[in-house]
């Protein structure tokens, strides 16, 4: 250990503090640096900024692949891609998806949340509904199901001819159900996709935002019921406020889901849909690397997949800033 410099007075009587000595590099403080910072550091750089890099090189030949020549072209891969009509299609699926899906999802795990965590009786103790571990279980259900597994077992359901949803809606009355192809009519087949990935992700976020809102005091909602709050306001103005960094990572991760959609749509439309209306640019970036040959162009696609990604997370995070999400500390 190292002793504590007393400052030393100058010429004019005011003392000039004096900085410690750094402490010394031991066997142990490297071990450390190495094991905690070094080997993660350098996993992430091997696994995750190499092959980032590699595909942003390869984005500027015209590799096909499958050849050891690989002539640089520079930015003629990006000017395909964005010129391309049926890309330019699944980047706008993409965007409907990112637009519509985390909004939806997220809204309906957080009234599920809030039923379950204070929406129970108005008198005594705030408590949820009645039976909750046992909702929470069955909507938590979804999640532990594979993707793929969800999207075939979404396809049958929604074939038109043997399907248990134009049944259902045919017994209902619904004439206009019978044989109606809800994957192959572009009016439908992006919405019917939807609903899938809603159904197999409000489960996962409502358990998370349950934990977040077990995290906030008692106090505080029994101060709001006695202050007359409802329970709409109470979530509102109570609930969503404390739990915004839940509210803002799963966000995030929903819109990263969004730009993805593979799985889903691999399984539900795997041609990519009616008139391309389910195409999204994973797909796309598939078909045109191992059906084509054309790595160059896909990682070209993957390079502007990757850009939209970082671009998204950086609104969530600016917006989440912007509205008061986390003060800055002085």
């Amino acid at each position: 250990m190292t002793a504590a410099v007393t400052p030393l007075p100058t010429d004019g009587g005011a003392a000039t503090p004096v900085r410690r000595r750094r402490r010394p590099l031991t066997v142990d403080r490297v071990s450390f640096l190495l094991v905690f910072l070094g080997l993660p550091l350098a996993i992430y750089v091997i696994f995750v900024v190499s092959p980032f890099a590699q595909a942003v090189y390869y984005s500027l030949t015209d590799w096909s692949g499958f050849t050891p020549t690989q002539n640089f072209v520079g930015l003629r891969n990006y000017t395909r891609v964005l010129t391309d009509s049926i890309f330019l299609r699944a980047i706008r699926n993409n965007v409907i998806l990112v637009l519509i899906l985390p909004l939806v999802t997220i809204v309906l795990a957080l009234a599920l949340a809030s039923l379950l965590t204070v929406g129970g009786s108005s008198h005594g103790q705030t408590r949820g509904l009645r039976g909750s571990n046992f909702y929470r279980i069955v909507s938590f259900f979804p999640y532990v199901i594979p993707a793929i597994v969800i999207g075939i077992m979404w396809s049958r359901i929604y074939d038109p001819s043997s399907g248990v949803l134009n049944g259902m809606l045919t017994a209902l009355g619904v004439d206009r159900a019978a044989s109606f192809p809800w994957l192959g009519d572009s009016r439908t087949a992006l919405g019917a996709t939807i609903f899938v990935i809603v159904w197999g992700f409000v489960g996962f976020y409502m358990v998370l935002f349950v934990a977040a809102i077990k995290g906030i005091p008692a106090e505080i909602f029994e101060a709001a019921r006695l202050d007359g709050s409802g329970r709409f306001r109470t979530a509102v103005s109570i609930t969503v406020p404390l739990i915004r960094d839940s509210v803002q990572t799963a966000y995030v991760y929903m819109g990263i889901l969004a730009l993805d959609a593979f799985v889903y749509m691999a399984a539900l439309n795997p041609g990519g849909g009616p008139d391309n209306s389910t195409l999204v640019m994973s797909q796309q970036l598939l078909t045109t690397a191992f059906t084509k040959g054309q790595f160059g162009v896909a990682c070209a696609m993957g390079v502007v997949l990757a850009a939209i990604t970082l671009v998204f997370s950086a609104l969530v995070f600016g917006v989440n800033r912007l509205s008061g999400g986390r003060e800055e500390r002085r």
